[in-house]
């Protein structure tokens, strides 16, 4: 099974391309299958990680950053595949 976790962050004002760097410095240890960082306006970081793994299982995830960087606590969601119709 696959499961997809999302990470998102909204940037303390004029820290975009800080939180952005951050994100991709961050390492997952064991790695996930696939790992894509996107970028929106209100200078927001959408990290999502795609793992071979039950729904419920433990997985390494990205922290918090320093409370500089952000406007408010980041938001985290779980995923799993849907079967096609």
């Amino acid at each position: 099974m696959t499961v997809a976790l999302m990470w998102e962050a909204r940037a303390a004002e004029g820290r975009g391309e800080d939180l952005l760097s951050w994100a991709r410095a961050q390492h997952l240890t064991p790695e996930p299958l696939r790992r894509e960082t996107f970028r929106a306006p209100q200078d927001r970081v959408l990290v999502i990680t795609w793992w071979d793994a039950a729904y419920d299982t433990e997985l390494p995830e990205l922290p918090e950053p320093d409370g500089e960087l952000v406007m408010r606590a980041v938001h985290r969601w779980r995923f799993e595949p849907v079967p096609e119709a």
